[in-house]
């Protein structure tokens, strides 16, 4: 899922974001914030931490999604990972 595009976001000039915090990356993939803390905790999702911010990165997200889309579509519905 890509970003909104630029006359969304603000004006022509502004960069796509690198990485974004939890609850704008959940919304980001339309999963929840448990559901992703689980995808951080298992290493699926690359994370940053400044300080106490913990940031997602957004090609990890794009990554997450494009590993789903290659399953197969029984192991989806049925909880088998399938994905390399």
């Amino acid at each position: 899922m890509s970003a909104p595009p630029a006359s969304k976001r603000g004006g022509k000039g502004d960069p796509e974001p690198i990485a974004v915090r939890v609850p704008q990356a959940a919304k980001m993939i339309g999963i929840g914030r448990s559901k992703l803390y689980e995808l951080i905790n298992e290493g699926a999702i690359e994370t940053v931490k400044l300080g106490s911010v913990t940031l997602v990165t957004v090609k990890s997200l794009h990554a997450l999604i494009e590993r789903y889309k290659r399953r197969e579509p029984w192991a989806q519905l049925s909880g088998k990972d399938t994905a390399p």
